[in-house]
């Protein structure tokens, strides 16, 4: 950013006053106090609401929580930009002035701690701040902005339930569906890439059901612990040794709970588990490859074929290629020639992809960075997404992402 008297600069060519910048990071700084977690995401939606009413947006609900502006500037193109609203169950332990002392509800109704631990707080506001300047500049653009701000990404449940609630039936088809997300990456670098962008993602419930009995008396049991484990160690063998090694895949177990007592045996056991993986094909042999062995050994210890719950599943989030180099050209244009990095397949989902491929549109999603180069001196690293100690530099994260949104918006739209 480049700060004069009067005018800061978001990206080459897009200057604002220099109280904007100001302006909205003290509204990132109120998101992040008050993060909400998936399908929890009122009060935001309220405010998200409340500030596209204030800049003359006209706005409709969708999916529950989810909201969609929608910004008209005569006829044009028609452009969808994704901003995901959900916090995390995670306790914050930034240190930071403006930290979340926020708690929220699980799904089983348990209080936890929540905390924009994944950013999405400066996703909001960057499309708020993006549509601010574009209510304020319209003589630079012409066409439709579609901002969609979904709930529910952590879940993989936000951008299903708002095609499944009618979007698209509402909102004019967009030519492409753009997002971002920020990341652990210095600020004026962009991440992306042609094709897959992120893994697909299954998390699975398996319940192990075997006969209680007492500690002492195994042999009246159908020990469910024992099976379980078998189960679990057994499911490391399938990425190193069904898959090639060159073929980008993680099977994790999450969490496994059995029993209240030392000396009971007990009748069930359950563990979770997250697999990713790069492609349908991949996902698909490793799906069958964990009923498999969860069968199998369950059939080795004499007890009935476990239950199997989905979780949750991720769909695709694939880059278009002719898009996804518009928009690198664009981030180029906007930060310099260095600030395109071509960026790795990524074990972490997503699934804005679906917003797009729901309706056969073209998909560009990139990372940006929100971190002074400092923080990667001598080899450091700051804390990445999901940490209780992530925390983006706050001037940064509204400049790149508001920056970053609206050079590719404006290589739509502008005039």
């Amino acid at each position: 950013m480049t700060d004069t008297a009067t005018t800061a600069t978001l990206a080459k060519g897009i200057e604002v006053p220099a109280g904007f910048v100001a302006e909205h990071v003290a509204m990132y700084k109120e998101y992040h106090r008050a993060p909400e977690l998936s399908s929890e995401e009122h009060r935001t939606a309220e405010a998200i609401e409340a500030r596209l009413t204030e800049l003359g947006v006209e706005h409709f609900r969708s999916g529950g929580t989810g909201v969609v502006g929608l910004l008209t500037n005569g006829e044009g193109p028609v452009v969808g930009f994704r901003a995901d609203t959900d916090g995390l169950p995670i306790e914050e332990a930034t240190g930071l002035d403006y930290a979340s002392t926020a708690t929220g509800t699980l799904p089983d109704g348990k209080e936890a701690p929540a905390m924009h631990g994944c950013g999405h707080d400066t996703h909001i506001t960057a499309a708020l701040a993006a549509a601010a300047y574009l209510t304020a500049n319209r003589e630079k653009w012409h066409g439709t902005v579609v901002f969609l701000f979904q709930p529910g990404e952590e879940t993989a449940w936000g951008a299903k339930a708002m095609v499944d609630d009618g979007l698209w039936d509402r909102a004019p088809r967009p030519e492409v569906v753009l997002a971002q997300h920020v990341m652990p990456v210095e600020a004026g670098k962009f991440w992306l890439r042609a094709g897959n962008m992120a893994s697909l993602a299954d998390s699975w419930r398996i319940t192990v059901r075997g006969r209680q009995a007492h500690g002492s008396q195994p042999e009246k049991s159908l020990d469910p612990i024992v099976a379980a484990a078998s189960m679990v160690l057994r499911l490391q063998t399938i990425v190193s040794r069904e898959l090639a090694p060159i073929t980008p895949a993680v099977v994790t177990v999450g969490t496994f709970h059995a029993g209240l007592k030392e000396n009971i045996i007990p009748e069930t056991a359950e563990f979770s588990v997250n697999v990713r993986t790069p492609d349908e094909d991949v996902r698909a042999h490793v799906l069958g490859s964990i009923r498999r062995i969860v069968a199998a050994e369950a059939a080795a210890s004499g007890i009935g074929e476990p239950a199997i719950v989905e979780i949750n599943r991720f769909p695709r989030l694939f880059n278009d290629a002719e898009h996804t180099a518009r928009a690198a050209a664009a981030l180029t244009a906007g930060f310099g020639p260095d600030a395109v990095v071509e960026s790795p397949l990524g074990m972490g989902s997503e699934d804005a992809g679906w917003l797009g491929d729901a309706i056969g549109v073209p998909v560009v999603f990139w990372a940006f960075g929100a971190f002074p180069a400092a923080a990667f001196a001598d080899g450091q690293a700051p804390a990445g997404n999901h940490s209780p100690q992530f925390a983006p530099n706050a001037e940064l994260a509204v400049v790149n992402g508001t920056g970053a949104a609206l050079a590719v918006l404006l290589e739509y739209l502008g005039n």
